[in-house]
């Protein structure tokens, strides 16, 4: 049998060496007889958190750098694991000028004006870039998670932080009820139905498809520029319809601890939890290896009994407004310490854990009000190979995305560059 065989083919092997329950519990991503040593696979998650941070309470002093810095006081429910996270100052996105444009660019560092013409361009993000490699052999390619409601920066009903090859937003979640369902859920349909449905999903794809080249004959080159484009997009359904051709008669698995499906109100604080527990179950039962989560804040905040809007707590200056602001970076600082203690507890088949084998990204694209430089970034996990536990001050003008190619090829992803990259932040290596 070849070494190299699919999760599809192994299914219907019956010379599988291992039970294929017990691997796919722990997540292997490929195959192997009990003689061979299998590696976990990488995972990496990001954690979007929109309106910035309490810039002078958030950031350690930005000379106090190396292992010994003094931990920032908004942050100390993580002073617990210093030694398994780092921060790093003084990353921006050269192009970003407009504060309103909040988690858009985060993960593609694109030039909304680099077509001229155009008042606005993006580019694939990080995640979706990881995701083609690291999603081949999972039954989700990759997982948006958001919160329900305006986006975590105010702009947008549940807008995800993903964005596809063609620069276009990728749908998320947007409660944790939908992403139970999504990654548990069993399909009650009879599977004769099921691909029923898909081959007539094929078929009117088939006829738009053969209609549009039709057009395509007739019409300017600006209009086939556009045509190209709903070409590429329809190209992506295809993708998607055969990957859910392929995972048809897969069942779902449970995972190391079973997650029971959310209450339909959770929202805020309480739903980031949940949102923490759906993501160690599904990398449990390697539903998928990359995840975006688009946090909430107003939600948050007002969860916590905060009565302004996530904006107006952002322009704070002193008073109530500030208060609001560093409760609002304690409670994320308690959601990732909770996040990482769920990953460490969790065990991989070779006696590792989650946290060991996943990188995880918190930050945000916004330093504080509008400003846009020094994006706060704390980056933890075993996933990318980071020296961790310290806190680094970056160059004048270093790219954030430096920071995203670093972790593409720590976590075994071909790319010689990522948007404005100008290198792969060296600094993350360095003991």
């Amino acid at each position: 049998m070849k070494s190299n065989l699919t999760r599809r083919a192994v299914l219907r092997s019956s010379s599988a060496t291992i039970a294929l329950p017990f691997l796919e519990s722990f997540g292997f991503r490929r195959f192997a007889s009990a003689a061979e040593a299998v590696a976990p696979p990488k995972r990496m998650i990001w954690l979007g958190m929109g309106f910035g941070v309490t810039a002078d309470k958030w950031f350690p002093e930005r000379d106090d750098t190396g292992a010994d810095y003094k931990f920032p006081s908004v942050l100390k429910p993580l002073e617990k694991h210093r030694k398994d996270l780092s921060f790093v100052q003084n990353l921006m996105h050269q192009y970003s000028q407009d504060g309103h444009s909040g988690s858009t660019f985060w993960l593609t560092g694109a030039n909304r004006y680099a077509i001229p013409g155009q008042s606005f361009h993006n580019t694939i993000s990080v995640d979706q870039l990881a995701a083609e490699t690291l999603g081949k052999d999972t039954r989700f390619t990759s997982i948006q998670l958001c919160a329900k409601g305006a986006g975590s920066d105010g702009h947008g009903p549940g807008l995800s932080l993903a964005w596809n090859r063609r620069g276009k937003p990728v749908s998320g979640l947007d409660t944790p009820v939908a992403a139970f369902h999504r990654l548990f859920s069993d399909e009650s349909t009879p599977l004769e139905e099921r691909q029923a449905r898909l081959n007539e999903q094929r078929s009117v794809l088939d006829t738009v498809m053969s209609d549009a080249k039709s057009v395509g004959k007739k019409i300017s080159k600006s209009d086939n520029d556009k045509l190209d484009e709903y070409f590429q997009s329809v190209r992506e359904i295809e993708v998607r319809l055969s990957k859910e051709e392929q995972w048809l008669d897969v069942e779902k698995k449970t995972p190391q601890n079973p997650v029971k499906e959310p209450g339909e109100s959770l929202e805020g604080y309480e739903e980031m939890g949940v949102m923490a527990d759906l993501m160690v179950a599904a990398m449990q039962v390697d539903a998928t290896r990359v995840f975006t989560y688009r946090m909430p804040v107003d939600s948050m905040i007002s969860s916590l009994g905060a009565e302004m809007s996530a904006h107006t707590m952002s322009h704070y200056s002193h008073g109530e407004r500030r208060d609001v602001s560093e409760m609002r970076d304690i409670h994320n600082a308690k959601f990732l310490t909770a996040f990482i203690d769920k990953m460490k507890d969790s065990r991989e088949a070779d006696g590792s854990s989650l946290f060991d084998n996943t990188t995880v990204t918190m930050g945000t694209n916004l330093f504080s009000v509008h400003t846009l430089k020094n994006c706060p970034t704390l980056v933890t996990g075993g996933g990318s190979g980071f020296t961790l536990g310290r806190h680094i001050h970056a160059d004048n003008k270093t790219p954030l995305c430096n920071l995203w190619l670093f972790q593409l090829k720590g976590s075994g992803i071909e790319a010689d560059s990522f948007g404005d990259s100008t290198g792969t932040l060296e600094e993350l290596s360095i003991a």
